[in-house]
């Protein structure tokens, strides 16, 4: 029986990038497809033009793009899709960022052959041995590959990467809720990595190219490299206490968003 899979875009000002991003999505892509997501993070730049403005040429498949009432930063725009996914009954989530690092048509052989159906994560790994990076710096390479060193020693499991842009979830595993107490920033896809093995998801890495060109780093490395320590001592410390705590900043009742763009009728597809 085949899956009803969705594809989530988080689009924060990447206005130049997003274009190629959906030029992706090739027949070969679409046919494993049934609904391609941009979640628009209220986008300062004509990010949201630009993406209106391809989705009209994309056929084939199913195209919605909502904003965000509120700036709930790359972990709420996760929270918004898997909200979604959820409501509109898909079976998996393949999450693909905006910025056009990484290329969707590296999952397709996964999608193939199902191999996906084997877990609950399927995780893009920059730092897999088989993986290429084109235009990464040395500096953030050795940054990353010494956070995947302590948190695959605390964790007690291997991790090649701390959350790259091209991952696949099973959306069953989100249905009881527990990842919405995770951060609402940068720092949401690390507390997703320690939360699946916690709760002894079946996860898998994989081998990518990620590129950096003319892509834009949203990332305070100092700040974050402050929080990242902080979220790991804590997960060291108390595994369980680590789960119930609520990780977010701004403590918000719910993440809304709004309809802008659909290719169907719109009727119904508002997420409140």
């Amino acid at each position: 029986m085949s899956s009803k899979i969705i594809v989530f875009i988080p689009m924060y000002n990447c206005q130049d990038q997003i274009i190629r991003v959906l030029t992706q999505f090739d027949s070969n892509v679409k046919q494993y497809i049934e609904e391609i997501l941009i979640v628009n993070n209220r986008s300062t730049d004509n990010g949201e033009a630009v993406a209106i403005e391809k989705m009209q040429k994309i056929e084939d498949v199913k195209v919605t793009l909502l904003r965000n009432v509120d700036n709930y930063g790359l972990g709420g725009s996760h929270k918004v899709a898997f909200d979604y996914g959820l409501k509109n009954n898909y079976d998996y989530l393949i999450v693909l960022h905006g910025d056009d690092q990484g290329d969707i048509r590296e999952i397709v052989p996964y999608l193939q052959k199902e191999e996906y159906k084997n877990y609950d994560c399927l995780l893009g790994a920059r730092f897999h041995r088989d993986s290429k990076l084109e235009g990464y710096s040395w500096f953030r390479t050795f940054g990353n590959r010494v956070y995947n060193f302590l948190f695959s020693l605390v964790a007690g499991r291997k991790i090649f990467d701390l959350g790259s842009g091209l991952n696949m979830y099973k959306l069953e595993i989100f249905k009881n809720g527990y990842h919405t107490k995770f951060p609402d920033d940068l720092t949401f896809n690390y507390c997703m990595i320690l939360g699946s093995i916690y709760r002894k998801q079946k996860l898998r890495f994989f081998p990518l190219t990620w590129r950096e060109d003319d892509q834009v780093s949203n990332v305070k490395l100092t700040r974050q490299a402050v929080r990242v320590l902080n979220l790991l001592r804590m997960y060291g410390s108390n595994r369980k206490k680590f789960m119930l705590t609520d990780h977010r900043v701004k403590v918000v009742a719910g993440y809304h968003s709004e309809l802008i763009y659909s290719n169907l009728a719109t009727k119904g597809l508002k997420n409140e």
